[in-house]
This record gives structure tokens, C-alpha cells and sequence, in this order.
């Protein structure tokens, strides 16, 4: 049976993350990158289809024969097996967990009639782009725990069971062009297809295992101790998160904007700088529905609000990482233009289903890569132009390319901008003229304008400045309904959308303009839900899918920014403070949230749920943050 999302945290390495269960098993796996087949996929299925359970023993049945010689077994099924300690439970067994402060090493704690220990979980960094290493350390806290581990390995996400030998080490197991290496000094058996220990640990006792991955073809890495990773891992981790810039703000609300920018450095695909929207494919929308998509990937839509969120906090290298990934993805013909690219800039990324795999509580299909990279979405045009722009004004690194690429972007978009499109949400129903793309598309030569006049740049100023101010008029003649008072989602529609609140952030409209005050009005009576936002209403608009969806959480945060820009500071705290309390009990947040279940759903984490949350936290200090950077910054020219 799933677990609820609120039970997982994140390890990782920015080469790849797991998913960290509250029972001590790894659930998400995917090896050597975040893109990569899974080897650990229960997630996405059951037990059997892939996972690494570490935790204290209670029912399951103990390991026989430990010192069996045999030399070869497969690892395999988990099934029927109910090992673990769950609080509460009527084992005794009560299971606390956090991440060391300021770090992203997860410390999950077991106290049990006998004894307590602690589970450290990490990733170590790495130089080597295919150097995956995870640690699990167990620690003797006092008395002693009798504790269980079962590896069960299922490459090519829970479809291939590897071939496994007895090391001296450990163990290694191979299946086809993936290959992993289990140390630990613990007896290990092979029994169910699977790889099963019972060992006891003892106060001030520390047992260590480490899962290394290699390519089948190459020799295993040297695994260094495992104590001193921890303190190296611990240590990279604090320094890192020193660098985050917070002031006249509450210490709670620092916690979380370093927690979420933690998380967005672990979507971080370190040798290139690109940042995948969430390490997990497939997670549901609706409990049960089809609207599963993979987001290992990298989106253009998130480009800008990825920028200022790392500019604000301090983080300059990787903000420029993030820019120059975006100029190589993005360099082509300009109308060849994606909304979104794989982690080192790939284009080609066919959708495909998984059929063995059930889906995360019965929810089918399971889908590898996705077909939204191949629509037409006009915004990612004011996305990247805006983003280059933002890049220009922190006084970033010049680069004389990247306005030669916005000059032929714009030669395009000229042509293109009266095309109906597939929108920001993707819709995989009809196209429209979609009134946030138009917006963008009036952002991109906005954006263009602003650093010719403040940076002296050369171009045909007066023919973009006419086009944006024509957009505009387009804009608000076709997009905006007089009767109700209100922008609407698509040209001759009546349907609402969440993006219409970026009006007045991106400076098309100032805040008190009747027209924003009334949108904003009208997106909170027709789209709240239980006081969160959806992102559109799945019944009012054909979007191509059946079912439904959850609110989306960083729609959420643009209501509270909206807020903000308005004035209404009491409604936007309150806002900001209901979306901290839908993170989990470490800090994480999904990509929507089920307001009748009560239950996070989506891809998670979500990035850009966290990029929402450190752009509002920004905005609601004293410094001010990305809303009134691009709207003033940007206002428009008259």
C-alpha cells in the first residue's frame, strides 16, 4: 500500500535524490541521475518492485543460516514481509525524525522498549558525474535495538532483477549497464529474492552501509569512511546555507526559506546547472486518476521566478549556473523553442508508459518522459527574455551571445505571438489564445526595451516598443471581461486562470488598477478552494484530461503575493502561514494539495511550489522581494 507523500524526506547529491520513508525505507531511487531508470521503485508499485528497507525489527521472522557461503543469489521480492517500526504502533516502536539543521542529511530516530538508535541518511557529494554513493549509518543511542535490513534491487524501474555475489565487502549485484556495490560488515542472505540482515545495535555502536552505484562495464570506487563522509557532507551543507541572505525577519520563516532553497539545490543537476521540476515521475494530481506526469525535467516556465528566488538569497553562482544552462538549451532555431529540456539541455524526450508498474495508489498510467515538450507554450519566449533581463540587472556575468540569441528570439516571436498555443499549463486539449501567453509574449519585448534604454543595447527599439504597446491593447481588448470585471484565461472564453494574477508582478498593470483588483476578486471566488487556490477550474476549462486535480500550491503563493502588491498584508500572512503548515514535518511541499483529503499530491518535492515560498517570503519582508522587483523595475511605458 502507498505511503502518504508526507512520510518521505529528500537525500541526494545534485547527481540524483531518494525518497526516505518515515518507516526507514527507500522507496525512490534513480541511478546514476535524477532522469535515470529507478532501481528502487516501490513508490510507484509495491515492495517488490525496488526498495531499501533499514529499521528496527518487530515481527519479521530472523535471518537464518548468517553464515551461509553460497555465493551467488538473486536479490529480489518483498513480499509479505512486515518489518519496520511505525509510531504509534502497538510494537512500542516510536520513530521521530529531522534534518541536522541547515544540512540535507535526514536523522530519523527509533526508541524502543530495549533501547533507541539513530538513522543517518545521505548522499555524499561528488566530482564524478557518475559517482552515486548512498549512506545509511546506525547509531547506538542507549540500550540496544534489534534491527533489519532488506535490499531489494529492481533496475529499469521494479522490471529488472539483478544478479547478485557475495563480497568480502558486502555484496555486488549487476543487471545489464547498471552495476551497485553494498558495504557493510552485517551478515547478509539471500532469501525471496531479496537481501535480508538482523543484526542488534548497541549504545555508542555504529553500523554503516553504503550502496554504491557504477556502470557494469567499469571498476567499483574506493568507499571512504563513512563517519568522516558524514562530517565532510555536514560541513559542505552549513557553509552552504551560511550564504543565504535573510533580514528583519522572522527566525521561523529564515528556517523555512533555507529549507526550500536546501530543496532546490538538491533539484540542482550540478554539472550543468539545470533544475528538474520535482526527482519523481508519475505521482497523481487526483488519487486514482491519470493525470501523472514525469518531472525529472528542466521547464522554461520556471526560469525567471527560479532566477530572483536564488538572486534574493544570496545564491549568485547558482543563479548563473541556471542562466547559462537556459542560453545552451535554448540556442537553436527560435522556432525550435521548448518549454522544456532534459537535464544537460536534451530535447528529445518521448512519453512513454511503464506497464508493470501499478502507479502510486493504482494511479495509471506511470509515464516515462513527457510529450509536453513537444507543444507550442508562447510564454517560455517572456520567460527566457525576462530571466536574461533579471541576469542583466544583478550585473551578472555579461554575455554578448545572449543578446544576439534574445534579438533572433524576438525576429520570431513577432510572427508567432497571434498563435494560439497550448498555454502555461500544458493543456493537452485544443489550442487557445491563452491570455497569460500573450502576456509573456508582451513581457519578452518589455524586457527587451528596458535593457536597450538602461544598458545600451543596439536593436530596433521603436518596432519592438510598438509591438508591446500593440500585445497590450490586444490584451486588453480580447483578454478582459468587461461585464464581470475580469481578465480570463483564454481570447472569447469565460473561464478564469491562476497566472492572471502575475499581471501586475510582471508590471503590465499596476496593482490598483480596477481591472487587476477586480481579476483578483474574481480568481477568489470561482477558484478558492477551502482558502487555496486552484490553478484553473478543471470543469470550466477543457483541458484535454479526465479527472480532476488538487489545488496548486504555487498559485497559492502568487494569491499571497497578489495580496501583497494590494496592500492587504493581513491576508497575505495569513496565506503564507496556511501554506507552511501543508509541509511536511520536514519542511517539504508537493506540487498540489487534495483540500478533501487532506493529503499532498503531485510530483515531490515540487520546485516550483518552494520557489514559491522563498519568492513570497521575500515579499512580505522589509527588504521586498521578487514582486516588486519586476514590477517596478519593469512598469510599463505609459
Amino acid at each position: 500500500m502507498s505511503k502518504p507523500l508526507e512520510d518521505y524526506g529528500l537525500i541526494g547529491n545534485m547527481l540524483s535524490a531518494a525518497l526516505v520513508a518515515r518507516d526507514g525505507s527507500i522507496d525512490w531511487l534513480c541511478l546514476p541521475h535524477f532522469d535515470s531508470p529507478a532501481c528502487f521503485a516501490a513508490l510507484l508499485g509495491d515492495d517488490s518492485h525496488g526498495r531499501w528497507l533499514l529499521a528496527p525489527r518487530n515481527t519479521a521472522p530472523a535471518v537464518e543460516n548468517p553464515t551461509d557461503n553460497s555465493t551467488n543469489h538473486p536479490t529480489g521480492d518483498n513480499t509479505g514481509c512486515d518489518t519496520g517500526c511505525d509510531m504509534g504502533s502497538d510494537t512500542g516502536c516510536n520513530t521521530t525524525r529531522r534534518y541536522l539543521p541547515e544540512t540535507a542529511v535526514l536523522e530519523t530516530r527509533h526508541e524502543t522498549p530495549t533501547g533507541a538508535v539513530r538513522v543517518y541518511d545521505f548522499m555524499p557529494l561528488s566530482d564524478d558525474e557518475e559517482r552515486v554513493d548512498v549512506v545509511r549509518i546506525v547509531q547506538g543511542e542507549w540500550g540496544h535495538v534489534d534491527m533489519h535490513m532488506e535490499l531489494t534491487l529492481r533496475f529499469n524501474y521494479g522490471q529488472a532483477v539483478p544478479w547478485v555475489r557475495r563480497r568480502d565487502y558486502g555484496l555486488s549485484a549487476i543487471a545489464g549497464p547498471d552495476a551497485v556495490e553494498l558495504h557493510t560488515a552485517v551478515p547478509l542472505v539471500g532469501r525471496d529474492m531479496k537481501s535480508v540482515a538482523d543484526f542488534t545495535v548497541r549504545q555508542n555502536e555504529t553500523v554503516p552501509f553504503t550502496l554504491s552505484y557504477h556502470r557494469s562495464h567499469k571498476m567499483p570506487h574506493f568507499v571512504p569512511d563513512r563517519m568522516e563522509s558524514m562530517d565532510r557532507t555536514i560541513a559542505w551543507w552549513h557553509e552552504w546555507a551560511k550564504r543565504c541572505h535573510w533580514e528583519n525577519g522572522p527566525g521561523e520563516r529564515r528556517d523555512a526559506v533555507v529549507r526550500s532553497l536546501i530543496t532546490l539545490k538538491l533539484l540542482t543537476f550540478q554539472p550543468t546547472g539545470g533544475i528538474v521540476a520535482a526527482p519523481t515521475t508519475s505521482l497523481p494530481e487526483q488519487l486514482g486518476g491519470s493525470r501523472n506526469w514525469d518531472y525529472r525535467h528542466c521547464w522554461l516556465r520556471d526560469s525567471a521566478l527560479t532566477l530572483y528566488a536564488l538572486l534574493n538569497a544570496g545564491y549568485r553562482e547558482e543563479a548563473e549556473a541556471w542562466r547559462q544552462w537556459l542560453l545552451r538549451a535554448a540556442a537553436g532555431h527560435p522556432n525550435q523553442l521548448q518549454i522544456m529540456y532534459g537535464i544537460a539541455g536534451e530535447r528529445w524526450l518521448p512519453e512513454h508508459d511503464i506497464p508493470w508498474l501499478p502507479g502510486y495508489e493504482g494511479s495509471a498510467p506511470v509515464r516515462v518522459g513527457n510529450a509536453a515538450a513537444g507543444q507550442m507554450q508562447l510564454d517560455v519566449y517572456g520567460e527566457l527574455i525576462e530571466t536574461l533581463h533579471a541576469g542583466r540587472v544583478a550585473d551578472l556575468a555579461p554575455l554578448a551571445e545572449a543578446w544576439r540569441m534574445q534579438k533572433v528570439l524576438l525576429t520570431a516571436l513577432e510572427d508567432l505571438w497571434r498563435e494560439p498555443d497550448h498555454g502555461i499549463w500544458e493543456v493537452r486539449g485544443p489550442r487557445r489564445a491563452f491570455t497569460h501567453s500573450r502576456l509573456m509574449c508582451w513581457v519578452a519585448l518589455d524586457r527587451t526595451v528596458k535593457s536597450c534604454e538602461r544598458f545600451g543595447l543596439e536593436g530596433p527599439v521603436d518596432r519592438w516598443r510598438a509591438l508591446a504597446d500593440e500585445i497590450r491593447q490586444d490584451i486588453c481588448t480580447h483578454g478582459f471581461d468587461a461585464q464581470r470585471n475580469t481578465f480570463v484565461q483564454y481570447y472569447g472564453g469565460t473561464a478564469l486562470d491562476a497566472s492572471l494574477l502575475l499581471i501586475p508582478q510582471v508590471g503590465f498593470l499596476p496593482p490598483d488598477d480596477p481591472r487587476v483588483t477586480g481579476t483578483v476578486d474574481a480568481i477568489e471566488r470561482e477558484l478558492l478552494r477551502d482558502g487555496l487556490l486552484l490553478r484553473y477550474s478543471t470543469q470550466h476549462s477543457d483541458d484535454g484530461l479526465p479527472g480532476d486535480e488538487g489545488v496548486f500550491l504555487a498559485c497559492s503563493f502568487w494569491l499571497a503575493d497578489a495580496y501583497i502588491m494590494q496592500g492587504r498584508l493581513a491576508d497575505a500572512h495569513q496565506l503564507f502561514g496556511r501554506l507552511l503548515s501543508l509541509r511536511n514535518d520536514l519542511g517539504l511541499l508537493s506540487e498540489e494539495y487534495d483540500v478533501v483529503r487532506k493529503r499532498l499530491v503531485g510530483n515531490f518535492p515540487q520546485g516550483f511550489s518552494h520557489i514559491g515560498l522563498v519568492n513570497t517570503a521575500y515579499n512580505l519582508s522589509a527588504a521586498g522581494g521578487t514582486a516588486h522587483q519586476r514590477s517596478s523595475r519593469n512598469a510599463p511605458h505609459d
